[in-house]
């Protein structure tokens, strides 16, 4: 399972960029869902936020200390059957493997979903970005939920 799920992840991420990348001047800023959701592509020399850009070096060094310790935990946690820890880290593994094969391959990260929430232009971001999010979200969700139970 857990596998699989990486893989979907760089998967969908590389391609999703590969094609955003190769139409990048025909799209320009293309507009999906008004005052909303946008494409556009941007090469993303930092991490979110563009914090630390033009440090590819330290951020790729960053990604696979990142992508160690996530796989030593999903290692523990499969020995102990927790099938959401493992979906959450394994989201987690997938998009940070997705990036850093931007930072060897491009020493950038190709990012193209724009989103405007609240009239806040967020950052913009893509598919492993987005895997990273949700599986740190779940694992907030998921520690925050057994820490309840632990004291119940």
């Amino acid at each position: 399972m857990e596998l699989g799920i990486i893989g979907i992840v760089i998967l969908l991420d590389q391609i999703s960029k590969y094609i955003v990348q190769q139409n990048a001047a025909a799209i320009g800023q293309m507009e999906i869902i008004p005052n909303f959701l946008y494409l556009r592509y941007i090469k993303n020399t930092g991490a979110a936020w563009s914090m630390l850009s033009n440090h590819t070096m330290l951020l790729t060094l960053i990604s696979v200390v990142e992508i160690g310790i996530l796989v030593y935990f999903l290692l523990d946690v499969r020995k102990k059957k927790q099938t959401l820890y493992r979906i959450a880290l394994s989201l987690m593994i997938g998009g940070a493997i997705g990036n850093l094969i931007d930072r060897v391959s491009f020493q950038y990260v190709r990012d193209f979903i724009d989103t405007y929430i609240f009239g806040y232009d967020f950052p913009v971001f893509n598919i492993a970005d987005s895997a990273l999010c949700i599986g740190a979200f779940l694992l907030i969700v998921i520690l925050l939920f057994e820490k309840k139970e632990s004291e119940a």
